[in-house]
């Protein structure tokens, strides 16, 4: 059976690489074409596009690169349509994916059109969830609370759990600990604190500056950056000065040894809180991006820990907040005491409403039993 799948970020490629090996695991006449990153490529049979060349954020972001996305988008449609495959598999990137699937339909394509990792229509554009269930076949949920918002506008959608933590089971046992860890990175002895300023370019330009500003406050600890490998070491050293080690491709490692971490809001809050550090969460999008959103998000917090939990369980830094002064008395509050235990304590009532491991296997089962089916 050929499957193409569309992911358009880094936390996107890693579970979408996990749905795909279980997938060729019940279909051993899979083929994989996909746009994502190098873990669904190591996969697939043949990428279609990197998330390098797709991967867009931020308003005014998004407008200076509207010929590059126009060209993706008639690639994408012109691709399928020479592939002809039995399946789409759309993971989460809304604003791409549901134009896609869109096209599909009205092509009149008999593909069957999936849709794993939702969009967030629960936080803003609500009545998005007619367009999601009209575009597509099957829908795929992650989070608990999805079932019972999509179930308010009478539609069902499968709750698989979160495959988060299945990429965290599955890489645990190979992690270094604490001596190894630091003996090859070159690290001290000191205490970590991990920085986690994102996946993109602008990420790291509006967060990475402001979570730098207060190493100098706390000199018993140690500061590591999380690098992503799909931005360069040289956009890091433009900010650390080659002062704060940055390492690419090792943010379970990273987080496996930390006492602490200021993390950008998104996937990463969750892994966090997975590998029970203590976090603050910092939120700063463009100045165009922030005014917008005010205006259509209808959700108590930006953090997902906070989210899931229904509780202000991290603390949460938003646009003009995230500066030296607040981060240096948020971060001092999780680094000992009774914020701390709380904080830790929270954690294990996320890990119970996640739903436990397994989400890859679960997805994989339901798509295979879909397609069989139809068959």
């Amino acid at each position: 059976m050929k499957y193409y799948v569309i992911a358009g970020e880094a936390s996107g490629d890693l579970h979408a690489s996990n749905m795909m090996k279980q997938i060729k695991q019940r279909d051993p006449d899979a083929f994989f074409r996909v746009w994502g990153g190098d873990r669904m490529q190591e996969v697939a049979d043949e990428l279609a596009k990197h998330i390098r060349e797709t991967s867009f954020m931020g308003v005014f972001h998004i407008i200076r690169h509207l010929r590059t996305i126009k060209r993706n988008f008639r690639y994408c449609e012109e691709d399928i349509v020479r592939f002809q495959p039995d399946v789409l598999i759309l993971i989460d990137n809304s604003g791409f994916n549901l134009r896609i699937a869109k096209f599909v339909k009205n092509k009149g394509l008999s593909t069957r059109i999936f849709y794993y990792i939702l969009p967030q229509a629960w936080a803003w554009k609500r009545k998005r969830v007619h367009t999601i269930q009209g575009w597509t076949d099957r829908r795929f949920a992650i989070l608990p609370f999805e079932t019972e918002f999509y179930n308010s506008y009478g539609y069902e959608v499968d709750y698989v759990g979160h495959p988060i933590l299945d990429s965290i089971a599955e890489r645990k046992p190979k992690l270094k600990g604490e001596v190894e860890f630091r003996e090859s990175n070159g690290l001290s002895d000191k205490p970590i604190i991990a920085l986690l300023p994102g996946s993109r370019k602008h990420e790291i330009n509006t967060k990475l500056p402001a979570m730098l500003s207060v190493v100098s406050h706390f000199p018993h600890y140690e500061f590591v950056i999380a690098g992503s490998e799909t931005l360069s070491k040289e956009l890091y050293d433009s900010y650390t000065k080659g002062k704060i080690k940055v390492l690419f491709g090792r943010t379970y490692n990273i987080l496996n040894n930390a006492t602490a971490a200021l993390v950008t809001s998104g996937t990463a809050t969750l892994e966090t809180a997975l590998f029970r550090v203590p976090q603050v969460v910092c939120y700063k999008p463009g100045w165009a991006t922030f005014h917008l959103l005010k205006r259509i998000i209808r959700i108590k917090y930006i953090c997902m820990v906070n989210l899931i939990l229904d509780k202000k369980a991290v603390q949460e830094l938003v646009h003009s907040d995230v500066n030296e002064v607040n981060l240096k008395k948020e971060l001092g509050k999780i680094l000992e005491g009774g914020v701390r235990s709380q904080m830790i304590q929270d954690y294990d009532d996320l890990e119970n409403k996640l739903g436990g491991v397994g989400a890859s296997e679960r997805v994989a089962d339901l798509m295979i039993e879909d397609l069989s089916q139809q068959s």
